[in-house]
C-alpha cells in the first residue's frame, strides 16, 4: 500500500493542520460564543429572579393590606359594641336600630375591603403566573430552540406551581 509508506512524510503536515483547526474551533467557540450564551443566561436568570422577588414584594403589600383593613374593621366593630352597649343602656328600641345601622356599615366597609385585598392577591398571582409563564417560554425557547404555546406553558406552570 503506497498510502502507508506516505505516513511519515506527511504526518507532521497533517497533525500540524489538525491542531490548528481544532485550536482554532476551540477559541471561536470556547473564548468567543460561549461566554455570551453565559451571560445571556444568567441575565435572563437575574431578570426572572427580580421578577419573583417584585411579586413577592407585591404579595407582602397585599397580606400588610389586609392585615391592616383586618385591624380597622376589629377597631370598627370594637366601636360599635361600645356604641351600642351605651345606647342599650339609654333605650331598647334606640339601641336596635342604631345597633343594625353599626352593623350594616361595618359589614359593608368588611365587603368592600375584603374585595380589594382579594383583587389584590388575585392580580399578584396572575402576574406571577405570567411572568413565570414568559419566562418558561423564554427559557424553552432559548434552551430548545422550539417555540412553545403559551397555553402548554401555562399548564407547565401550573402543574409546577401546584404541586
Amino acid at each position: 500500500m503506497p498510502q502507508i509508506t506516505q505516513l511519515p512524510d506527511i504526518f507532521w503536515s497533517q497533525l500540524f493542520w489538525l491542531l490548528l483547526i481544532f485550536g482554532t474551533i476551540f477559541f471561536v467557540i470556547g473564548r468567543g460564543m460561549v461566554p455570551k450564551i453565559r451571560g445571556v443566561v444568567e441575565d435572563r436568570d437575574r431578570k426572572i429572579s427580580d421578577d419573583l422577588e417584585q411579586a413577592q414584594k407585591a404579595r407582602d403589600e397585599a397580606e400588610q393590606t389586609e392585615t391592616d383593613y383586618r385591624q380597622r374593621i376589629e377597631a370598627s366593630r370594637a366601636e360599635a359594641m361600645k356604641l351600642a352597649y351605651a345606647a342599650k343602656q339609654a333605650g331598647a328600641s334606640e339601641a336596635e336600630e342604631r345597633t343594625r345601622a353599626i352593623d350594616d356599615d361595618v359589614g359593608k366597609k368588611m365587603a368592600k375591603a375584603e374585595a380589594k385585598i382579594r383583587s389584590s392577591v388575585d392580580k399578584a398571582m396572575a402576574e406571577i403566573d405570567s411572568v413565570a409563564v414568559e419566562a418558561t417560554q423564554d427559557l424553552v425557547a432559548k434552551l430548545t430552540g422550539r417555540t412553545v404555546s403559551t397555553a402548554e406553558a401555562q399548564k407547565a406552570v401550573k402543574a409546577v406551581t401546584n404541586g
